[in-house]
């Protein structure tokens, strides 16, 4: 990830219009353990030290247009998340608050594309699973039975 921000970052400082850099960040970038997939959560804890390091050294070279932003895509039913479905635990969370795929890029792409659209030169961090979206999710589970065995049969 070091060197594709750095040769995306070269080559947006030589064009005039500058750009934008997306970094995806993960479980594990928040700093919670992940166990059975610890790799995966230190390189996603990274992620965010990353951006917001690289954003830093741009701010100080006085660069606006060339910005880095980070993304969270949350919860996605992916194979490695589903590989993972295999406490009581990781079932109830995987069918409240995972979301295939599509439904997570119908959301992240059109809001990663109106960041040059509105010529923003600000960092942003995009979640789609945000902490109050999971709370709210998890409440309804707990108080209405919502997305019960959605994906992987609980009982």
């Amino acid at each position: 990830m070091m060197l594709c921000c750095r040769e995306a970052i070269s080559m947006m400082l030589s064009q005039p219009r500058g750009g934008h850099v997306f970094n995806v960040d993960g479980a594990g970038s928040n700093g919670r353990p992940t166990p059975r997939f610890a790799a995966y959560g230190a390189t996603k804890r990274s992620v965010v030290h990353l951006t917001k390091s690289l954003q830093a050294e741009l701010e100080m070279q006085d660069v606006k247009n060339v910005v880095v932003h980070n993304l969270s895509p949350g919860m996605v039913t992916t194979d490695l998340l589903m590989s993972g479905a295999t406490t009581k635990q990781a079932k109830f969370f995987i069918n409240v608050l995972a979301e295939p795929p599509d439904v997570v890029a119908n959301y992240l792409v059109p809001n990663i594309r109106s960041i040059p659209t509105r010529g923003s030169t600000k960092p942003t961090y995009i979640r789609f699973l945000t902490g109050l979206k999971a709370y709210s999710q998890i409440f309804s589970r707990i108080a209405f039975g919502a997305r019960r065995n959605r994906y992987i049969p609980e009982d």
